[in-house]
């Protein structure tokens, strides 16, 4: 069974403090003579308030008295980075100490500051760190290779296989020769009323021909069309049509289908399409 994070870094802390304990004890006596326990837990004691009680097996202590006595001891043979380091590993030995979630990245974090700790010590349970940290790497692998395997299902649900007997939409649309070669414009596609009006659109909105040529009038926009007609013809037509579709809708098109149509120079019949409305 799978261990979790959690357990995971609580066997971190325990290679911690079994690689740390040789260099306290021994930096520390040579620091403070051989009662240096004996002034670490009174000077904790001292600064907290409360009954300390010395575990030098305990990751916690062990820390605690590395960076309360840094410049006297590990300081001698270590550098500032280290000592940061020290200060990451008390916060991440708290976060266990309360049960907080840890994610597999800060799984990894914990197990790569732990290895580099006992690195500089040269502490042989960096090795055994090594091992937990490759465990991680491969189960974050694991973790992405499932969620790019969900991803690819997914996608190919919603543009997969013909379902029911339809062939897929891929295999029905084809895309407009400018489209398909690379030619067309990005500007091209947000159609403005106004630049029409001024006749200063592309030849895709401008050209009233072109336009209908390259617009499927849908059910809906066929009776808007329609409706139009007939109000500037017979005056029985809607007065008043509210336009309400999302972003993207169709609405300017549909303006502009108008005001094409609207043209007293063009008659409707020239436009392609405009028939069947």
């Amino acid at each position: 069974m799978t261990a979790s994070n959690l357990e995971r870094v609580g066997r971190a802390l325990q290679l911690l403090a079994a690689g740390l304990r040789p260099v306290v004890e021994r930096t520390f006596e040579k620091a403070y003579g051989q009662d240096w326990l004996d002034r670490v837990v009174a000077d904790k004691e001292q600064a907290t308030r409360r009954a300390v009680t010395p575990n030098l097996d305990d990751p916690a202590f062990l820390l605690d008295a590395v960076w309360r006595n840094w410049n006297e001891t590990l300081g001698l043979i270590l550098g500032p980075t280290e000592r940061t380091y020290v200060n990451e590993l008390r916060g991440i030995r708290n976060r266990w100490a309360h049960h907080e979630a840890f994610s597999l990245d800060d799984t990894y974090r914990a197990f790569d500051t732990a290895q580099r700790v006992l690195t500089a010590v040269s502490a042989p349970q960096a090795g055994e760190l090594e091992r937990l940290k490759q465990d991680v790497l491969r189960e974050r692998y694991e973790v992405e290779a499932r969620r790019t395997a969900r991803r690819v299902a997914a996608e190919q649900t919603v543009v997969g296989p013909s379902v029911g007997g339809l062939p897929a939409w891929r295999e029905v649309i084809e895309p407009h020769p400018d489209v398909a070669a690379g030619r067309y414009q990005q500007a091209e596609f947000a159609a403005d009323l106004d630049q029409v009006r001024r006749g200063a659109a592309s030849a895709e909105y401008q050209d009233p021909v072109e336009f209908f040529r390259r617009t499927y009038l849908t059910e809906g926009l066929r009776r808007l069309l329609a409706s139009a007609l007939r109000r500037l013809g017979a005056g029985d037509g809607d007065p008043v049509i509210e336009l309400q579709t999302t972003f993207g809708g169709g609405k300017t098109h549909s303006m502009i289908a108008l005001y094409h149509l609207a043209d007293p120079e063009r008659r409707p019949a020239e436009l392609p399409g405009s028939k069947r409305s």
